[in-house]
């Protein structure tokens, strides 16, 4: 049989993906200081194993105030490579391209896990690093949230270096892609929409202007990163009523395109309270459009994200033309090995061949060992 979409290579400049099936990244708040550590290792080690063809650390922050949480991981000192590279090694080893997320939350830092409590840290959080948020203006995220100090011209310059620090950074870890966050309400999505930006200096006002910081970003990092290597940035595609659309993605990946990003993550929403906060009615792959639209309208590779459960639906996507590749985030925390599991529901893979050695060879002998079993049930 023909092998699937999800299944064929995707070259990006001088790398090629094996296959289309890509983890998302998914903060943990399992750093101290934004070191990897063995948490990281694991975490991310299995879906290696599993087969995803490009496997993303969460989101890296670039200075330490840029953080979501204090347990973030971090791209802002080169003490931070080394445990990096050791994550790529292994991540390269099982046969992934390894992959980083860089971030600045801006406006929605200090904050506790997401699983501790909502909103932001205050006063009464003793144990916690608590630190003054920033962001384009005094716009708080949502209420009861610190309100942020505005960031002057000369604090972006000092930014916009930190993100092409962190790209050498994450070049010297051996990353093979490089993601740029510019979704989910943190610092570049806060610049884009008017809904938190308020500025009335070249960073604000209308839609070139609210793009101009963003798009500084993307230069110094495609500056500092191997012409060789594939750049990608996430964004939200829509942030709510009388924000930024899906026409202002369009133009917005086109700029980029020029400045050298090859793949647009195409998410949504986040923009005030938490990042899961979405303007969109949740369905099946509720952000595929999405997806789809950027491509056509701008040319671009694109990735879809959200709600993409199994092998035939991720294959249909990609079959329609769609989108490129195949973000799969929580459902990986489910099953690690969600692409070699895809391929046997997509009839690829029968025998256990796409799994590494080490485990399909003893699930083959499983798989034929209950066979007997059914077979001599039978015969009883």
């Amino acid at each position: 049989m023909q092998k699937p979409l999800l299944f064929s290579p995707l070259k990006l400049r001088g790398v090629s993906a094996p296959n289309r099936c890509v983890v998302s990244p998914m903060v943990q708040y399992r750093a101290t200081d934004g070191q990897v550590n063995d948490y990281h290792l694991v975490h991310l080690g299995k879906f290696a194993l599993g087969k995803f063809g490009i496997v993303f650390t969460e989101n890296c922050a670039v200075e330490p105030r840029g953080r979501v949480t204090q347990g973030d991981l971090g791209m802002w000192d080169d003490g931070q490579i080394e445990g990096h590279k050791r994550l790529v090694r292994f991540l390269r080893q099982e046969g992934a391209l390894a992959a980083t997320q860089i971030t600045h939350a801006g406006r929605k830092g200090s904050t506790p896990r997401s699983f501790d409590k909502p909103g932001q840290l205050g006063p009464e959080d003793a144990g916690w690093q608590r630190w003054q948020v920033v962001g384009p203006s005094e716009i708080a995220a949502a209420e009861g949230w610190m309100v942020p100090k505005q960031l002057a011209a000369d604090e972006l310059d000092d930014i916009v270096r930190k993100f092409g620090e962190a790209a050498r950074r994450a070049d010297a870890a051996g990353y093979d892609v490089i993601e740029i966050h510019g979704a989910h309400g943190y610092l570049l999505a806060q610049f884009l929409s008017p809904i938190s930006n308020k500025r009335n200096d070249e960073y604000g006002g209308d839609r070139a202007g609210r793009m101009r910081f963003p798009l500084a970003v993307a230069k110094a990092v495609r500056s500092n990163w191997p012409e060789r290597k594939p750049m990608f940035i996430r964004v939200s595609t829509v942030d709510g009523a009388g924000g930024w659309e899906v026409e202002d993605t369009v133009v917005f990946a086109k700029a980029l395109k020029e400045l050298g990003v090859d793949v647009i993550d195409c998410s949504s929403g986040g923009l005030t309270g938490l990042s899961t906060a979405l303007p969109v009615k949740r369905s099946l792959g509720f952000q595929v459009p999405f997806a789809a639209a950027v491509k056509r309208q701008a040319g671009i590779h694109t990735m879809a994200v959200g709600l993409i459960l199994d092998g035939p639906q991720a294959e249909a996507i990609l079959e329609a033309g769609d989108a490129d590749l195949i973000a799969i985030g929580r459902q990986a925390l489910y099953d690690p090995f969600w692409p070699v599991h895809a391929a046997q529901e997509l009839g690829c893979d029968t025998s256990f061949e796409m799994w590494t050695p080490e485990y399909g060879w003893w699930l083959d002998k499983r798989k034929n060992n209950l066979a007997d079993i059914a077979r001599h049930q039978k015969t009883r």
